[in-house]
C-alpha cells in the first residue's frame, strides 16, 4: 500500500482541490486529511455514515481545586503566562496555560494538579473506504502530534487498498513534518505567484529531508506566464518532475462551491488534473 502525499508551501494553492480529485479518480479506497488545523477535504468527499469521534489528549494543563485554595495568590503571581485569574474563585485559562507547572510548584496547599487536556478530536469514516481525519481544538499544541494519530488510525483500519492519498497541511511547520513521514512520494502543487514560488523553494528543501519521491504540479499556471516560467526553470534546476499544469477554471470555483470535486463536472481543470493523477502514478510506480 503506497502512500501518496499532496503539499503545498503555503494555504490556498489548490491542494485539497487535487486531492480530492485524485481520490475520485483512483476510487481510493483509503485517504486522510492531515490539514488538523482547517481540515476540509470532507467538503468535496462526503461519507453518508456517522464517524467515530476520539478525544485526543495533548499537553496536561493546570486545574485548580478551590475547595482546598486559601486565595493566598502565589499561584496568580508566578504564572509567566497569565493564565490565572482570581476573579470568582482562582481559574485557569486553557488557552493561556502552557502546562508548564509552576503553579503547582509554589501552592502551599496542593490545590493545583496538571491533568489530561482534550486538544482535539480524532475523526474516523469507515464503511467500504476508510477516511481518517481529525480537528485540533482552537488555541492547542501537538498538531504533529495528532497528524501522526491520523495516519496511525488509518492504517490499523486494515482496508485493502493500493493506494492512500493524503491531503497534507500548508507550510513546512510539525504537521508538514509527520505527514512526509513514512510517505512514498509528495506531489506539491505551487502557483504562479511570488509568495508560491518561495514557499515551494522551502517545501522542496523539507521533503529531500525525507529522501522521497518528489514531482511539482503548478496550478492556475496561466494567471502569470513569467512566474509559471520561473517555476519550470526552478524544476529543471532542481531535477524535479513537473506535471500537466492546471488552468484557471472558473467552473472549478463553481464546483468546490457546490461541495464536489473538479472531476465531478466538465471542465477544463479536470481535464487537467486527469492528466496531472496519470503522471504522478507514473512517478509513484516507476
Amino acid at each position: 500500500m503506497k502512500q501518496l502525499l499532496i503539499l503545498s508551501g503555503k494555504g490556498g494553492t489548490g491542494k485539497t482541490t487535487v486531492a480530492s480529485a485524485f481520490i475520485k479518480l483512483a476510487k481510493a479506497k483509503a485517504y486522510a486529511d492531515c490539514d488538523v488545523d482547517a481540515p476540509n477535504l470532507h467538503l468535496a468527499i462526503h461519507h453518508p455514515q456517522k464517524p467515530k469521534n476520539t478525544e485526543f489528549f495533548g499537553m496536561k494543563k493546570a486545574n485548580i481545586d478551590n475547595a482546598i485554595c486559601t486565595r493566598c495568590g502565589l499561584c496568580e503571581t508566578h504564572c509567566r503566562f497569565d493564565a490565572i485569574t482570581s476573579v470568582d474563585g482562582y481559574k485557569v485559562d486553557e488557552y493561556a496555560c502552557e502546562g508548564c507547572g509552576v503553579c503547582r510548584m509554589v501552592c502551599p496547599e496542593n490545590a493545583i494538579s496538571l491533568v489530561p487536556h482534550v486538544a482535539g478530536n480524532l475523526i474516523l469514516y469507515k464503511s467500504d473506504t476508510v477516511f481518517s481525519t481529525a480537528l485540533l481544538k482552537m488555541g492547542s499544541g501537538n498538531s504533529g502530534m495528532l497528524v501522526s494519530k491520523v495516519k496511525k488510525q488509518l492504517i490499523e483500519a486494515n482496508v485493502d487498498s493500493d493506494i492512500v492519498i493524503i491531503d497534507g497541511s500548508p507550510g513546512i511547520g510539525c504537521p508538514v513534518i509527520a505527514s512526509i513521514t513514512g510517505v512514498d512520494m509528495v506531489l506539491i502543487v505551487t502557483e504562479p505567484t511570488i509568495s508560491g514560488i518561495s514557499d515551494l523553494k522551502r517545501i522542496v528543501k523539507t521533503a529531500e529531508i525525507f529522501q522521497v519521491k518528489v514531482a511539482v504540479c503548478i496550478n492556475k499556471y496561466d494567471i502569470n506566464l513569467e512566474n509559471t516560467k520561473q517555476i519550470e526553470v526552478l524544476c529543471d534546476a532542481l531535477k524535479l518532475p513537473l506535471t500537466t499544469g492546471i488552468p484557471y477554471d472558473i467552473m472549478a470555483v463553481q464546483a468546490v462551491n457546490e461541495g464536489m470535486t473538479i472531476v465531478d463536472v466538465a471542465c477544463a481543470s479536470g481535464s487537467a488534473v486527469r492528466k496531472v493523477m496519470s503522471e504522478t502514478m507514473t512517478i509513484l510506480n516507476g
